[in-house]
């Protein structure tokens, strides 16, 4: 005969564990939110100090303060100029590179691929001012095509990588099938290959606007005085003003990633994600 449990001790041990899993659910959304609400409640304070836990002073001074800065509406769209340029170039490049490392297996693959974790691997800042030398070289610094290539080599990885792992998902014999029936190579590739392999490019093409529209010590070392961003905007804000001008800057530069995000919120997904970084 088998013992019957206790049904006060069942409902006992599954409140206990829905409990903990409360616990631990509260404790991931104030790691997650918290920073996001305390930017929030920083950027509608008219005062706020140390060590007073929450501001004295609610308004929109410096919201004001922000708004009113001349530089402000002229870096927000030279950042968009950047992204957006930065993201088709890196397209035109990278895509027909993951294409290529996808399709065919030569020797040194592997390693080819994981090189370009290295502009990830050290702190940018010793590789920027390396790189700083061969742009005076070449007269590249404060130019418009200079920060381009800086916002491409933080990029460059997911351009790569993601891309080459969707046409890896791509089976050949779609490709195949497509050839039988008389299309071109050209015309396979624009029917069955790309659209196919759509969702991995379209989240590179994310990471790689995301990406250069945050990017500041690549700009600030390469493009001052000329091309001052919305991220070098705002550290100068950060230096030269209290934290509360920052944290406005910091909300007025997410409007436009969550909006884009929102966009193309039908190609972002774990699976997407997670199929872009196989290495096969």
């Amino acid at each position: 005969m088998f013992k019957l449990l206790n049904p006060r001790r069942f409902y006992f041990a599954v409140g206990k564990k829905k409990f903990w899993e409360f616990v631990i659910l509260a404790i991931f959304l104030l790691f997650f939110y918290g920073p996001i609400m305390n930017l929030v409640m920083v950027a509608f304070a008219n005062k706020y100090e140390v060590p007073a836990v929450i501001p004295q002073e609610f308004g929109f001074r410096w919201w004001k303060f922000v708004f009113s800065q001349r530089n402000l509406v002229s870096s927000i769209s030279l950042s968009f100029v950047f992204a957006v340029i930065t993201t088709l170039v890196s397209m035109l490049i990278c895509i027909p590179a993951a294409y290529a490392i996808a399709r065919f297996k030569f020797p040194g693959r592997r390693l080819f691929m994981l090189s370009f974790l290295l502009t990830n691997a050290f702190p940018k800042i010793g590789l920027y001012a390396s790189i700083g030398i061969i742009f005076y070289r070449f007269n590249l610094m404060s130019t418009f095509v200079g920060v381009v290539i800086i916002h491409m080599i933080n990029t460059m990885m997911f351009m790569v990588w993601l891309p080459a792992g969707a046409f890896g998902n791509v089976h050949r014999q779609q490709e195949e099938a497509a050839r039988d029936v008389g299309a071109g190579p050209f015309r396979t590739f624009m029917k069955v290959t790309f659209p196919m392999a759509m969702p991995g490019i379209a989240v590179a093409s994310v990471y790689t606007f995301l990406g250069s529209m945050e990017e500041l010590q690549g700009t600030f070392l390469v493009g001052l005085p000329q091309y001052r961003t919305m991220p070098v905007q705002m550290y100068s804000l950060i230096t030269e003003y209290p934290v509360m001008a920052g944290a406005v800057f910091s909300i007025v530069l997410m409007v436009p990633t969550v909006i884009f995000l929102v966009l193309m919120r039908r190609y972002i997904g774990p699976r997407a994600i997670a199929g872009g970084f196989k290495l096969k």
